[in-house]
Parts: C-alpha cells; structure tokens; sequence
C-alpha cells in the first residue's frame, strides 16, 4: 500500500474529525433514528429516513477517514533544507506575466485549501514546483492558462 503524504497538522486534523463522527455525530444520530422510530409507522417517516441517510454518510465519512489515516505517512520538515522545493515547503513565486507574488504551502490532498494558501503536491503547481530553486521559472500549464513563475523563497514554517 502506498503512503500518502501529510503533514503533522493535516493529520491531527483528520484525527480530530474521526473522533467527532465517533463520539458526537454517530451517538446523537442514533438518537435521532430512536426518537423517529418512537414516532410510530416508520414506512412514511420523514425524519427516520434522513435519520438513516444521515447515519450512511455518517458511517461512510468514517471508513473514509479511517482509510486515509491508515495510509497517511507524516512527513517532518523540521530538519530539511530550505536548497529545493520539497513536500511541506512554503513557496514565494512571483507571476512573470504580471509581477504579483504568490505564497504557497505544499501540502497533501487532504489538507489543500487555496484560501489558505495550501495547494496539494499533487496539483499542477505543486508537481512542477517539486526539486526547483530559489531563481529557477517554472511553467505550470493548468486547465484555464498556461503560467510562468520564478521561486523567489523557500522556507518551512513551523506549524
């Protein structure tokens, strides 16, 4: 089985949500299927059903999140060197089309959020990013342009 990678953050963060579903979500959607089922004829019972559909995507959300955990492998940054981007790193890259900068965060697919700056290494910026250097350009073509960025930076934030 391939291992994932992940951050320490991103992985305490699916944790976190494995646990909630576990002791919170399921626990009170069992209450709500008992409480519809108290209600009598359940064949027409609005609220058993989404009780039952919500105890599907309950169940689903935490094989989901058990799959991923199992095969996450968390990658610390603390000690790797700031020479080439790799998994974990923080890019500052400037737009050879307009000058504007740009920070990112090389992260897992899991943990990728743009408006947090975090994009997945596995998106088109993130692969052509990986094994470049401060003052290297990178052509990234993506499916609404084709762009050019030079790395001004690279540093791993301690998070």
């Amino acid at each position: 089985m391939a291992k994932i990678p992940i951050t320490k953050k991103g992985y305490e963060a699916l944790q976190t949500e494995l646990e909630r579903y576990k002791k919170v979500e399921r626990p009170q959607n069992i209450k709500d299927i008992e409480e519809a089922r108290a209600h009598g004829d359940i064949s027409e019972n609005f609220e058993f059903k989404a009780a039952k559909e919500r105890q599907s995507h309950i169940d689903g959300r935490i094989r989901d999140l058990e799959h991923k955990l199992a095969e996450a492998e968390i990658i610390d940054t603390s000690n790797l060197s700031n020479e080439k981007v790799v998994f974990g790193a923080t890019v500052t890259l400037r737009d050879l089309h307009n000058e504007k900068e740009q920070r990112y965060r090389l992260v897992g697919q899991d943990e990728a959020d743009l408006k947090e700056g975090k994009i997945s290494v596995q998106s088109p910026v993130g692969k052509a990013l990986i094994g470049k250097r401060v003052g290297d350009s990178v052509k990234v073509t993506t499916p609404a342009k084709v762009a050019e960025y030079e790395v001004l930076a690279i540093c791993f934030e301690v998070v």
